[in-house]
């Protein structure tokens, strides 16, 4: 089966809110510049629970058309996981919050690259999905190596990752709009 470009660009409004949801989380660390570390806990929780919800209704709206929505429901789940455990025991310590937040952004990254490796050949828009996924990995890998800085010091770091992660998120949104468009200006 080959779902191609156009069922990967189908999925442009999902990409197009992840970034909004993204820039959103991280313009609000900058807008409250004080922030302690309980409300940043429940901003990162119901970041991470509306992002796995998006991410998993886009999965589940792929069923059928994409031998990979898998894929994407595992990520969505995590997405929820990860938002419903931090809601669950806010009284976490900023370690363990940390290494939440590391795991959550390792496990999507790498979820995010491969479903973007996988659409390399068929879409302009893939290199972005695999860029975002690598920028996840990497920025757990660094929350894992340095925990003891601690999570107040890293809020603004994890500030400025979601916004460059909701922007490159919102250039691919456009990218896969515009090279849909394309397709049915094609057929």
């Amino acid at each position: 089966m080959n779902f191609g470009l156009a069922s990967f660009n189908d999925y442009w409004w999902a990409v197009l809110l992840r970034g909004i949801v993204t820039l959103l989380f991280g313009l609000a660390i900058f807008a409250w510049p004080g922030v302690t570390l309980a409300l940043f806990i429940m901003l990162f929780a119901a970041f991470a629970i509306v992002d796995g919800v998006i991410i998993a209704v886009h999965s589940l709206f792929a069923i059928g058309r994409d031998s990979r929505w898998w894929i994407k429901l595992l990520q969505g789940v995590a997405g929820i996981g990860a938002g419903v455990a931090t809601f669950i025991w806010p009284g976490l310590t900023a370690l363990v919050l940390l290494y939440i937040i590391a795991f959550y952004n390792i496990f999507e990254g790498i979820l995010q690259a491969v479903y973007g490796i996988t659409f390399r050949k068929e879409a302009r828009g893939s290199l972005m999905l695999v860029a975002s996924g690598v920028i996840s990995v990497i920025f757990g890998m660094l929350l894992l190596l340095f925990p003891m800085t601690g999570a107040l010091a890293l809020i603004k770091v994890i500030g400025i990752f979601d916004i460059v992660l909701g922007l490159l998120l919102l250039l691919l949104a456009v990218d896969m709009l515009a090279a849909k468009s394309a397709a049915r200006a094609a057929a």
